[in-house]
């Protein structure tokens, strides 16, 4: 088993900055494909992010590109999304999950392990 554990999330204003952290414990491998979902009240899960294993290739969903940025440090089993020009429609639980993959999946039923979540909050 891998565990995957959030932070960084909290409470900013509209145009701020939050960089989100993830680090995966247990079984961890660099050959993870690492993505980035969050999840608004009422809402399903959508995709944020994705990074494959060597950090090559990144895959944003189309509202965020140009503000989030995604990045994996391999030896530090952790990856990250650094969020600017934060907007209050961004307001969500935030999830970090892997695959065991080569390929960056875009929908949530295909990663493995997920963490539990951090909550990100913006105020206008």
């Amino acid at each position: 088993q891998v565990q995957l554990v959030e932070s960084g999330g909290g409470l900013v204003q509209a145009g701020g900055s939050l960089r989100l952290s993830c680090v995966a414990s247990g079984r961890t491998s660099s050959s993870y494909v690492m993505g980035w979902f969050r999840q608004a009240p009422g809402k399903e899960r959508e995709f944020v992010a994705g990074i494959n294993w060597r950090g090559s290739n990144t895959y944003y969903e189309d509202s965020m590109k140009g503000r989030f940025t995604i990045s994996r440090d391999n030896a530090k089993n952790t990856v990250y999304l650094q969020m600017n020009s934060l907007k209050p429609e961004d307001t969500a639980v935030y999830y970090c999950a892997a695959d065991i993959a080569y390929r960056v999946g875009l929908r949530s039923s295909e990663y493995d392990y997920w963490g539990q979540g951090t909550q990100v909050t913006v105020s206008s």
